[in-house]
């Protein structure tokens, strides 16, 4: 996973066929939970999608531009453009089932 620190890295980003962005902050309990099972996935589906990691608070232009109101927030995107979002702690088969639906 690919933590995101300024949107000059955002181009990397969309740069991916697929993308997973977790918008999170670092006083975030459910962010927090979430962290090792995103961890988990990216190497589960290393080469297939990418997986970044963007702190809110950081970085407000991109938490503005995806519409992000609460958070843990995962937007999937394909080819930079916006395919779904999951928002709130989710275990790791229901976040394997999000993503494979849009594989």
């Amino acid at each position: 996973m690919v933590n995101v620190v300024n949107s000059d890295k955002w181009t990397d980003v969309a740069a991916q066929d697929i993308a997973v962005v977790d918008f999170n902050a670092t006083w975030c309990g459910p962010c927090k939970m979430m962290a090792p099972v995103l961890e988990e996935l990216s190497g589960e589906y290393e080469g297939k999608v990418g997986f970044y990691a963007i702190d809110v608070d950081e970085n407000p232009d991109l938490a503005e531009k995806f519409s992000v109101m609460s958070i843990p927030n995962l937007v999937l995107l394909k080819k930079g453009e916006l395919a779904d979002t999951s928002v709130g702690f989710k275990p790791k088969e229901a976040l394997k089932s999000w993503i494979d639906s849009q594989l």
